[in-house]
């Protein structure tokens, strides 16, 4: 159902009662499916809100709209997640069809951004892992939202967040009833994948979370044209940029909306890097206070985080020496920065979002540190080039470290240190496992990889491996907030194994 549906829904009543039970009170809202109303539960004695729908254009038969919606909000009705607004019942009088919810008195995400402006990056972490927590229980029940968006999030006062109208968009979402070309859910945050016509899937859902997250920190939808027809154009055309966040979060935000369902980061993934942002502390607030988590009791707190953006293999070199300054501009403004553009920017210069997974010029990802593939890695040079290879059982010590202008094997390309802050002290983010972070470095190497960092020239002659801190080097007593010990170092090299005589990286880092 579109939002540009005519509403035909009766007006406020005080005198109506609904199947003789449910005694309405006022107008809530309303939108494209119909009408919201707040009621008494005249059984109970307590107060609810009841979404009456309004019957699809293009619908043939009432009986079949009713039976369907009937069955898929049952079914999304059993969901038992603090996230998720409990459906009481459903009813069906006469034409009408009724579905009886939990009553949230709270603003939702669209209302509470629209008021306020984009939202604080820890706060647009924590509704992000309370809706993803509310869509990993429907999609471990085999249930697809399919219109995630911020008018469907209800935020109150406390933090926590609801996600609302699960089933009633799979109830719309019938040939038997709807017409031709007829959309389901809201055209600016419909994923790719169901603009192309495919079947609503569990990842169409998290692009939705993404859209719906870019909003929330943004201010803005990212696809949001003046036509229908325009906004879905640049849903597959267009790739947004971030210009407010940065870090996990932003990491989160674009994993989630890869183009294609396949490159897109899976729930654990995005939990993991919500869960890195949500530890950031507040501007303001004392380092050594607990950082404020707007609800944590709605998340998924136990077992290890499954954190950053998943697979690819690896295991942890001594501490690089502390940096100098000209160097850490060099490495954790250029390199880093210029990582988190291309990954977070989604600048890849008009092709397809990259996927790790599918990587043939990607070598294995090996760990540095103690009691890692690679023992020593002395970073600390004002080089960014390397005159040997780099194995499991190798070290790369400062002699190794040469200017590009002489003969090397590898070439440093982009940096990205997860300590860095622009707090004065260190944020004491955990370990966020050996796969996962594996896979972020990856990531992180890969969109560089392929963006115009690396001279289009060279790029397919080359071949390239992350560089990411074993657990052991990670867990050291670190002097934040720049420490190379908790960086990703991203490194390319030919794929014939020849040496180099000049730099293949564009000049800026």
């Amino acid at each position: 159902m579109t939002d540009e549906q005519t509403d035909t829904t009766p007006a406020f009543s005080a005198s109506r009662v609904i199947a003789d039970r449910y005694r309405v009170i006022d107008e809530l809202g309303r939108g494209g499916m119909g009408v919201v109303w707040r009621a008494e539960d005249t059984v109970i004695g307590r107060q609810v809100a009841i979404k009456e729908l309004s019957l699809p254009d293009g619908a043939e038969d009432t009986g079949v709209f009713q039976e369907r919606v009937l069955r898929e909000v049952r079914t999304g009705g059993r969901l038992n997640d603090p996230a998720v607004v409990t459906v009481f019942d459903v009813v069906a009088e006469g034409d009408t069809t009724y579905i009886v919810m939990e009553l949230v008195e709270a603003p939702t995400l669209s209302e509470l951004v629209r008021r306020n402006g984009p939202l604080p990056a820890q706060q647009v972490a924590s509704i992000g892992l309370q809706v993803l927590s509310a869509l990993n229980a429907a999609h471990q029940a085999g249930i697809v939202h399919r219109d995630v968006k911020p008018a469907n999030i209800m935020v109150g006062a406390d933090g926590r967040a609801k996600l609302t109208d699960f089933g009633i968009a799979q109830a719309i979402d019938d040939p038997r009833i709807t017409t031709s070309g007829m959309l389901v859910g809201s055209p600016a945050f419909m994923a790719p994948e169901r603009v192309e016509g495919r079947e609503a899937m569990p990842a169409s859902d998290l692009w939705s979370l993404g859209a719906a997250l870019f909003f929330a920190a943004e201010g803005s939808v990212p696809f949001e044209r003046s036509s229908t027809a325009a906004t879905l154009h640049a849903i597959m055309t267009e790739v947004p940029y971030l210009t407010r966040v940065h870090g996990p979060l932003a990491s989160a935000i674009m994993g989630l909306m890869s183009a294609t369902p396949e490159g897109r980061i899976t729930a654990a993934q995005a939990h993991g890097l919500l869960s890195l942002a949500a530890q950031q502390p507040v501007p303001g607030t004392p380092p050594t206070g607990q950082p404020v988590s707007t609800v944590q009791s709605t998340t998924h707190q136990s077992g290890p985080h499954p954190t950053m953006v998943a697979g690819g293999l690896a295991h942890g070199g001594v501490p690089a020496r502390r940096m100098s300054p000209g160097r850490k501009k060099a490495l954790f403004t250029g390199g880093a920065l210029a990582a988190v553009g291309l990954l977070v920017g989604g600048f890849f210069l008009g092709k397809p979002v990259w996927s790790p997974d599918v990587d043939e010029q990607m070598l294995p990802t090996l760990t540095y540190g103690e009691n890692g593939d690679v023992e020593q890695l002395n970073a600390d040079s004002y080089n960014d080039c390397v005159n040997t290879t780099v194995d499991k059982g190798r070290s790369l010590a400062d002699s190794n470290w040469v200017d590009c202008d002489q003969s090397h094997d590898l070439e440093l390309y982009t940096t990205w240190n997860l300590s860095s802050s622009n707090d004065d002290d260190a944020v004491a983010y955990q370990y966020p496992g050996r796969e996962a972070f594996a896979h972020f470095g990856e990531t992180v190497c890969g969109f560089s990889f392929h963006s115009s960092k690396v001279k289009d020239e060279f790029r397919g002659q080359l071949v390239y491996r992350a560089l990411i801190p074993s657990q052991d080097e990670w867990e050291k007593r670190q002097d934040p907030p720049d420490d190379p010990a908790r960086s990703v170092y991203c490194l390319l090299g030919r794929e014939d194994g020849t040496q180099m005589s000049q730099s293949v990286v564009q000049s800026v880092r």
